[in-house]
């Protein structure tokens, strides 16, 4: 593509910064909040994880596009084979270079054919060293890709309840027939945002899933164990989660969260959650298990954590993150009631 034919565009941010670059995807201004994706995964998967929700998404990877998109399949199961939705989840993406020419035997379109049908901006030639070193060192920021002047407000995501934007809109059965046989267990997955990549987990594991809705009743369903899932913006605003979740810990049966379900799982406990700084944005995380001492290196994506003091009696906090000492998952000392606030990116 030769320069004439760029399009400019500018990423705006709160504190009155900008990136200049070129335009690629649908041509319209957007707001977010920004946040950065330092791993080398696939982008088709990164892109429609819900935990990306109402955000500006930086890939640091230096190439993005070269392999295209592979086709929207579905399983026997309903479940998308290539993607961890139905749909692009962030407001806008951001490269260092995008690559306008692809090449994959699985390949069925473009990156920009398919952020052009979801009408989805993206900027290239962005310096995402830079950008990405000016959120580790100012915290996590708001910012807008202006296009053509036209110029829109920002927008913060965690400031409302975005989990009625991600979540199933009715219970949905996976594995039923082995359910109905009582051969498998039933995991209950209150669906918070939950990426389709739990559902295949699940699945190759030979459990039957009943995903709910983040806000439905626990107690009108049948089920062997919790799974709380993953997903977007300030664990306080899901009131109803929470209450329902306290139910669930009224009984002895399983109950596990993952990211925004560890948060979830905490304030049902009684626990208190905070917004970080920084946030943790990343695949190089150190976290501790409390018990053995082992430390994993994790992939991560979320902005709040829950306050190690607040913990009730009852509760012990299971990871720790050595970089900056935040709880990474809790455990109940007694019930089998536990979460960790890490997962597989495109998993």
């Amino acid at each position: 593509m030769t320069t004439e034919k760029r399009t400019k565009a500018t990423l705006m941010l709160e504190d009155k910064s900008f990136f200049e670059g070129f335009l690629f995807g649908h041509p319209k201004s957007v707001a977010g909040e920004v946040v950065f994706q330092t791993g080398m995964v696939g982008y088709p998967e990164a892109m429609t994880d819900p935990s990306y929700f109402g955000q500006i998404l930086t890939f640091t990877y230096p190439l993005i596009g070269n392999y295209g998109i592979p086709s929207q399949e579905k399983s026997t199961e309903g479940i998308f084979l290539n993607f961890e939705s139905g749909r692009i989840q962030p407001k806008a993406i951001i490269v260092a270079d995008y690559s306008f020419e692809y090449s994959h035997w699985q390949a069925e379109q473009s990156l920009e054919q398919w952020m052009k049908q979801n009408k989805i901006p993206g900027l290239y030639g962005i310096d995402t060293r830079a950008l990405t070193k000016k959120l580790r060192e100012q915290g996590t920021m708001l910012g807008k890709i202006v296009v053509d002047d036209k110029s829109v407000a920002f927008y913060d995501p965690n400031k409302t309840d975005i989990l009625s934007k991600v979540t199933c809109k009715e219970a949905i059965e996976y594995g039923a027939l082995r359910q109905a046989q009582g051969k498998q267990p039933r995991v209950l997955l209150i669906d918070c945002g939950a990426k389709d990549g739990i559902v295949r987990s699940l699945i190759q594991r030979k459990a039957s899933v009943l995903r709910i809705p983040y806000d439905k009743d626990i107690t009108e369903y049948e089920y062997d164990g919790i799974l709380i899932s993953n997903g977007p913006g300030d664990p306080k605003k899901a009131v109803k989660t929470i209450a329902n979740l306290k139910k669930a810990l009224t009984q002895t049966k399983p109950v596990f969260g993952i990211c925004l379900g560890s948060q979830l799982l905490s304030l049902a406990a009684g626990a208190d959650t905070h917004k970080l700084k920084y946030g943790h944005r990343s695949q190089n995380q150190p976290c501790q298990d409390t018990i053995t001492k082992k430390c994993y290196v994790t992939s991560q994506n979320h902005g709040f954590a829950t306050r190690e003091e607040s913990l009730p009696k009852d509760w012990s906090v299971w990871f720790t993150n050595l970089n900056d000492k935040t709880v990474e998952g809790i455990k109940h000392k007694t019930k089998p009631f536990f979460s960790v606030q890490f997962h597989p990116e495109a998993s």
